[in-house]
């Protein structure tokens, strides 16, 4: 199993960014997928997640700024981020849960996003 997280990079506050995770070797449309993310010097955080029947669910500091969404015929989740802030800058984490059952069993390698002020 392997996940391919790109789309980071820098950006000003207030612009956007759109992330991606492609996912390989395992069966994309029966497992949630999630998006972590670990500022420096911070522990790793929920950022957002999706699950393999189309909710979506949002840390309370993205919620209204960051749209999760799949494409299960590309095998690849998308969080929209929208609205970025100083704050939002992080390495960004994709993440999959394979039994459904809220432990992310498989982690991408991780994309930096800078947000200049």
């Amino acid at each position: 199993v392997q996940l391919q997280a790109s789309g980071g990079g820098l950006v000003q506050a207030g612009g956007s960014l759109r992330l991606s995770c492609a996912a390989f070797g395992l069966t994309f449309s029966r497992h949630h997928m999630g998006w972590f993310r670990q500022a420096p010097g911070k522990e790793r955080e929920f950022v957002a997640s999706i699950w393999s029947g189309g909710s979506a669910y949002y840390a309370d500091s993205v919620k209204g700024r960051f749209t999760i969404s799949r494409d299960n015929a590309k095998n690849t989740v998308y969080p929209q981020m929208n609205s970025l802030k100083p704050e939002d800058t992080a390495v960004y984490y994709c993440a999959a849960d394979r039994r459904q059952d809220g432990v992310w069993d498989y982690w991408g390698q991780g994309t930096l996003v800078t947000v200049s002020s």
